[in-house]
């Protein structure tokens, strides 16, 4: 059995039979120890489920993969290494760049923890659902209901995942069998797959508490996050994706390929996903149990602090992380400590890997309080006796960093482990899921798609204006409110209102691992790279070539946020400091026009138009005994 496991063409698991399962539930008489025994207690049940959650801290999943290596890049985010070379690399920059290789050994290494993850929810789904604890009148049943509304949940995230990141995937949705009889899997339509979550999805609503009851807070599956899950997927099912073949009755993305066409469902179906996505959408907007921090900025201070918003709840959904265990937020991207320092240690520097670009950052309004949160100009070196200074980045259009994840913000728990390490410490900075600030926005989407910009859902009683307005008020002191509430009430419904929502959900989750897959579901993923492309072009003509700045005049190593000149110099160029931002660029013969633009996602229109999909790793198809194979040319 361990042979066959080893060459598992879907997961590679551990301990699928219970008779053998000490390193499921880590045991010290396995032998003992049966399916039925498991899940016919509460507490070992709850260890099952454990070790799905368990499954999302890994760097194969939730820790780099999914929000990192496959949510980039887009029309605002940049993996860094630019240039050809990088662009066409076995790493991901190559991969980021939408030219992938299939030997890069984290395509096999993602699809095994995924599936890995599945089956244990597998596990714990048929476990629950034969156990007698289920029982009417049984005092335990709805606890393990709950637990298994976990699990369906978190199986559906998994699959959705994999869905748009590898477009058809194998479907399993049962354990399995000890004579390995179900382990070789083809592909199923992804449409099939996402039919089957929505089933699952409503399924746990009815068993799952709203966070902030019954023990439940959002680093768990709650019917909050549930709901808004199937609303998730429900719109990406009504968008566009690339196929395999054409579908019958599906709609084609104009200029999309002839063999992998890009396509959505036809009208009637679009508009019965939307109906239930509005539905599951204001569910939770008239549930109270979700809304948005007033202060943005608190929303990531509490992140990086490692601490739970239990006021508000507007994260639906967050992996949970530990300091020294797992966490990539906060290092991959976020503001970078370039190299080590006494105050962050010898290994507390971060790379920053994950950029956004200078034509995003004049793309928003300048009373816009998201701008300054979102991105930093500068790192954090060491300066004079052990301080560390902020240094302001010269030429870096395409290198400015995301300042949502704030080493000066982060716990003394994290600084402490770091400056006590030589290597690198996990962050613990948990990844979010899901924001409210999603649900408004979907909402208002799929509201303006079905009625207008001032339809009111079922039961709710929002508009989906009123909730953009929610969205982009909250990002605007309350001298610039007015103006912002002005912007939305003067949008007519339709696409003006669907334009200004992609610029808006743009502003609200840059480096969020959102951005790509919006661009995708609506078919706007390459137009917008090259849209982007063109506006630095532009820029380069109107923007100042240096940025100007000062110091803080109590805090000297650190820049004053307020005196940057992004837009003009200053009169006196003497009280500031400045580092070259554009240089000598120009629109024809600069040295980013002509060495790193051409390449920056280079690979998603050639030799295939949209090909956005990743291709299954050539390990995991030498494996699957026939049954796998790459398609869109790959």
């Amino acid at each position: 059995m361990k042979n066959i496991l080893k060459s598992f063409a879907i997961v590679g698991i551990s301990a699928v039979v219970f008779t053998s399962c000490s390193d499921f539930l880590d045991q010290t008489s396995p032998s003992e120890m049966t399916g039925e025994a498991v899940f016919n207690s509460t507490t070992y049940t709850q260890q099952a489920l454990n070790k799905v959650y368990a499954g999302l801290t890994k760097d194969e999943t939730y820790v780099q993969s999914i929000p990192i290596h496959f949510g980039m890049n887009s029309d605002i985010e940049l993996v860094d290494g630019l240039g050809a070379t990088n662009s066409n690399s076995n790493n991901e920059r190559g991969i980021c760049n939408y030219n992938p290789q299939l030997g890069w050994s984290k395509l096999n290494n993602n699809w095994k923890g995924m599936y890995e993850a599945i089956e244990n929810a597998n596990i714990v789904i048929e476990g629950i659902t034969g156990s007698a604890l289920i029982a009417e009148g049984n005092t335990s049943r709805n606890k393990m209901l709950m637990f298994k509304g976990e699990a369906l949940t978190l199986r559906a995230m998994l699959y959705l995942d994999l869905i748009r990141t590898y477009g058809d995937v194998p479907m399993k949705f049962e354990t399995t069998n000890t004579d390995g009889s179900n382990i070789y899997l083809g592909k199923t339509d992804r449409d099939i797959i996402m039919d089957r979550l929505i089933t699952d999805l409503e399924e746990a609503i009815e068993y799952l508490p709203w966070a902030g009851t019954s023990g439940y807070t959002t680093e768990k599956m709650t019917k909050g996050f549930a709901h808004g899950l199937l609303a998730r997927i429900a719109m990406t099912y009504a968008g566009y994706s690339i196929r395999e073949s054409s579908k019958s009755g599906y709609e084609n993305m104009p200029n999309c390929d002839a063999t992998y066409p890009t396509q959505r469902p036809g009208t009637e179906k679009r508009n019965e996903l939307y109906t239930l996505a509005v539905k599951h959408l204001d569910a939770i907007i008239a549930s109270g149990y979700h809304k948005l921090n007033p202060s943005y900025e608190n929303e990531w201070y509490l992140l990086n602090q490692l601490t739970l918003d239990q006021t508000y709840q507007e994260n639906l959904y967050e992996v949970a992380h530990g300091v020294s265990f797992s966490g990539e937020m906060g290092y991959t991207i976020g503001i970078r400590i370039n190299g080590k320092t006494t105050y962050y240690g010898a290994k507390g520097n971060s790379s920053g890997k994950v950029k956004v670009t200078a034509p995003f950052f004049w793309s928003f309004d300048k009373n816009d309080q998201r701008r300054d949160l979102t991105f930093a100009n500068f790192d954090i070196r060491e300066g004079d006796n052990g301080n560390t200074v902020e240094t302001m980045q010269g030429n870096a259009p395409f290198g400015i960093y995301l300042a949502k994840w704030d080493p000066r913000k982060m716990t003394d728990k994290w600084l402490n482990a770091a400056r006590a390490s030589a290597d690198k410490v996990a962050t613990g900075i948990n990844n979010v899921i899901m924001r409210y600030a999603d649900v408004l926005l979907l909402y208002a989407e799929a509201l303006n798609e079905l009625q207008g910009a001032d339809a009111v859902g079922p039961t709710c009683g929002l508009s989906a204006r009123k909730a953009f307005e929610e969205v982009r008020s909250r990002a605007f002191a309350d001298t610039h409110k007015a103006e912002a509430i002005s912007y939305v009430n003067n949008l007519s419904s339709g696409d003006e209102f669907f334009n200004a929502l992609v610029d808006e959900r743009a502003w609200e989750f840059a480096g969020e691992a959102i951005r790509k897959w919006d661009l995708i579901r609506w078919g706007l993923l390459s137009q917008k790279i090259e849209e982007a492309k063109a506006a630095y072009k532009e820029l380069i003509k109107v923007a100042p070539k240096k940025l100007y700045y000062k110091m803080k005049a109590d805090k000297p190593g650190e820049i004053d946020p307020e005196s940057i000149c992004w837009y003009e110099e200053p009169q006196n160029i003497a009280d500031y400091k400045s580092a070259t931002f554009w240089g000598s660029e120009n629109e024809e013969t600069g040295s980013n026009v002509v060495d790193n633009l051409p390449y920056i996602s280079a690979g998603l229109n050639t030799p295939i138009i949209n090909r956005h999909v990743f291709p299954i790793g050539a390990t995991t198809i030498s494996d699957s005994n026939g049954t796998l194979q790459n398609s869109y040319g790959f």
